[in-house]
């Protein structure tokens, strides 16, 4: 038996043109396709794997040296 004929799918939208109406019907077609969208990016994203983060190289830069103290001069206290 096949469940899937033509006129079981005239039946299935005159049942759905009588519940919904022609306004509702787009609508509900549109959003019926974005879910149908966004389920199979999400599963593309469940099957495909993470691209690996990109790999920062940081370069050692030592820090600068304090400045020397001019000859002749004391060190001032911070206190």
């Amino acid at each position: 038996m096949d469940f899937f004929q033509p006129w079981h799918l005239l039946i299935v939208g005159a049942l759905a043109f009588l519940l919904f109406g022609a306004k509702r019907l787009p609508e509900l077609g549109k959003g019926l396709g974005e879910g149908l969208k966004g389920f199979k990016e999400g599963i593309k994203g469940v099957t495909d794997p993470a691209p690996a983060p990109p790999v920062v190289q940081q370069s050692v830069v030592p820090p600068p040296a304090p400045p020397a103290a001019a000859p002749g001069s004391t060190p001032t206290d911070p206190k």
